[in-house]
C-alpha cells in the first residue's frame, strides 16, 4: 500500500492510484466528472466542530491530529473499511484546502500508516 496527499484541483495522472476524497464537503467550483473521484469518504473527515476550530492554522497543528485521531479511533469501523479498500494498491487522498501540508488528508495519512 501506497498512499500520497494532493489538492483535489490537480489533474489527474494516469496510474496515481485510487483516488479517494476525505473532506466532509464537496469541494467548490469542482464538477463530478472533472474530480475524477473513486471513493469518497466524508464519514473518515474531521467533524465540523474540529474542521471550524481548527480553521488550518499551524500551530493548532498538535492537538487539531490529537482531536482528529481520536474521532477516527472512534469510527474504527470506517477505517478498516477504507484500509480494505487501499490494502493492496496505491491511493491518493483529495483534499480541497489551500493548505497543503497541515490538513485533514496528511493526518488521515499519518494516521492509516500508523495503525498498519
Amino acid at each position: 500500500m501506497s498512499i500520497t496527499v494532493k489538492r483535489v484541483y490537480e489533474k489527474p495522472k494516469s496510474g496515481e492510484g485510487m483516488r479517494i476524497l476525505v473532506d466532509r464537503l464537496w469541494p467548490r467550483g469542482l464538477s463530478r466528472d472533472k474530480a475524477d473521484i473513486d471513493l469518497w469518504v466524508k464519514d473518515l473527515a474531521p467533524s465540523d466542530e474540529l474542521r471550524r476550530w481548527y480553521q488550518h492554522d499551524p500551530e493548532k497543528w498538535p492537538e487539531f491530529k490529537k482531536r482528529y485521531f481520536s474521532e477516527l479511533d472512534n469510527s474504527r469501523e470506517s477505517v478498516d473499511e477504507l484500509v480494505d479498500n487501499i490494502k493492496f494498491r496505491k491511493a491518493v487522498f483529495l483534499f480541497s484546502s489551500k493548505e497543503t501540508h497541515y490538513n485533514n488528508a496528511a493526518a488521515l495519512k499519518e494516521y492509516i500508516e500508523s495503525i498498519l
